[in-house]
């Protein structure tokens, strides 16, 4: 009788030590993952903005937040110079009417990097929005540099979210996950963190025919 035990003891393990070593060669799914976004015309204004998602490589609770910059009123005073602005984080119910188009994922330095640009844009930072030359499209721009892409910032895109991050896409083929996709969609997804095969493309941008001008009122802004 001793014999089969110390077979079955030495299977088992055999097996531990083989799920032990599967659980080593596979890399554990962290990391915070951030993806670009921009609202088009309609009853609000253009808008770009960011989604973070995941866990940090060193662990933690899990991150989910979103924040774009904008003014922190819709005053005629934006077509004349800078006026306050602030972070907005941004709603579910925003996120979900607007076009994500990649993401790609964080180290855990990137993304304290990108946290740290909240805080230097917000309340306790230098939160001055200019329509010209600090608006959402500058933020996220930076934001962008942060999660280390490559970042052209053309004057003629800079009032335009969609197009400008569209433009970042080809400087950083095969480095981030294009996902083109509309909020709705991208939140049905099983895995956010992965680009979907066959996803349902946004329509084709139309001309642009007017810049990153307030078009509504501050309770249209979410």
């Amino acid at each position: 009788m001793a014999f089969p035990l110390c077979v079955r003891l030495f299977r088992a393990v055999v097996a531990f030590v083989g799920v032990v070593m599967l659980a080593l060669a596979v890399p554990a799914q962290a990391g915070v993952t951030i993806s670009f976004w921009s609202h088009e015309f309609g009853n609000e204004f253009p808008h770009a903005f960011f989604v973070l998602e995941g866990t940090p490589d060193a662990g933690g609770a899990p991150v989910e937040a979103s924040y774009g910059f904008t003014a922190k009123a819709i005053t005629p005073a934006i077509l004349m110079g800078s006026v306050a602005g602030r972070i907005d984080v941004t709603k579910r119910s925003y996120i979900e009417r607007s076009d994500v188009h990649f993401s790609v994922t964080l180290t855990d330095a990137q993304y304290a990097s990108v946290l740290q640009l909240v805080e230097e844009w917000g309340e306790n930072g230098d939160h001055h929005y200019n329509l010209n030359r600090r608006n959402c499209v500058h933020f996220v721009a930076e934001a962008a540099r942060r999660a280390g892409l490559t970042v052209v910032e053309n004057p003629k895109l800079m009032k335009k979210p969609r197009s400008f991050v569209h433009s970042l896409e080809p400087m950083n083929e095969g480095r981030v996950r294009v996902l083109e996709t509309d909020g709705r969609a991208f939140y049905a997804l099983a895995d956010r963190t992965v680009a979907p095969g066959g996803a349902v493309p946004v329509a084709p941008v139309p001309a642009e025919v007017a810049p990153d001008t307030p078009m509504a009122a501050p309770a249209d802004i979410d």
